[in-house]
């Protein structure tokens, strides 16, 4: 089964969820697909195993062999090319590596060479499998290191994906395996609106979804309005405490500090379960 745990935005508890929903399953592995900022890795600590260099295609022309026909520049949907009247010009940030280009190459003047714009950790934390993505800085998109992290496992593995904050490309990525998705809101109005953002992502994948309402206060939560006004199932309200503060201030995994933590997200792992099996 894998589990993608979102949020509309960053801070919001996401990985303090993922991390905790991760060492109560037995066996579990762990993707942190937030590649930009990784941080599960504080908390399910351990050294690193294995590193694994990600590597794009990016085109270079050969201007012996150019003779600017333009051809390549037209066909690039992406505008990654352009021709200065002299020579071809690649915008290595802004081209997918389609390969086009070099297929449309009347002249046989661009090949396309590996450039590395991150790398993916191993780690292992107790009996859970850690693999973080993480994206060089500078680099315009994580989508490929997160298509090798989804690589990693198996339709039989037990896995929590820590998806990147927010709704673009990365996140729709993260998820499109998913099995089940949990997003976590904060109980403010623009937890409520970010919670929104995700929510209409989730149901255009037609993902079974449902709701951690995290730092609950016990008063007014915009967020739980919205979950009532949609018809959402709130799985988990985790209460603001000091005490859970402290712990993700220190790396630790709340779960394992104290038993009635340990339940709750037991708890949570329980209605998730269920919530698959329909």
């Amino acid at each position: 089964m894998k589990i993608a745990v979102l949020s509309g935005k960053g801070g919001t508890g996401k990985t303090f969820v993922s991390t905790n929903l991760a060492r109560v399953i037995e066996s579990s592995i762990y993707l942190d697909c937030d590649v930009e900022e990784p941080n599960g890795h504080l908390f399910l600590r351990g050294p690193v195993l294995e590193t694994d260099p990600v590597a794009l295609p990016i085109p270079v022309v050969d201007d012996k062999l150019c003779d600017g026909c333009k051809k390549c520049v037209d066909f690039c949907q992406f505008n990654a090319l352009a021709y200065t009247g002299q020579r071809v010009i690649v915008f290595d940030k802004i081209c997918h590596s389609c390969g086009g280009c070099e297929i449309i190459c009347p002249q046989n003047a661009i090949k396309e060479i590996p450039r590395e714009i991150g790398k993916i950790e191993k780690r292992s934390y107790e009996d859970t499998t850690l693999y973080t993505g993480m994206l060089n800085t500078g680099e315009e998109s994580g989508t490929s290191i997160i298509g090798d992290l989804l690589k990693k496992v198996s339709e039989e593995d037990s896995v929590v994906i820590d998806c990147p904050p927010g709704s673009s490309c990365v996140v729709m990525d993260s998820i499109k395996d998913a099995d089940y998705c949990v997003l976590v809101a904060e109980p403010s109005i623009f937890g409520a609106h970010n919670l929104k953002m995700v929510h209409q992502l989730v149901k255009l994948f037609e993902k079974p979804l449902g709701i951690v309402l995290n730092k609950t206060l016990g008063d007014e939560n915009p967020s739980e309005d919205y979950c009532r006004e949609n018809g959402l199932d709130i799985l988990l309200r985790i209460p603001w405490s000091d005490e859970l503060g402290r712990y993700n201030a220190e790396g630790m995994i709340a779960a394992e500090q104290k038993d009635e933590y340990w339940q709750m997200f037991s708890d949570l792992l329980h209605r998730i379960k269920e919530e698959v099996k329909g």
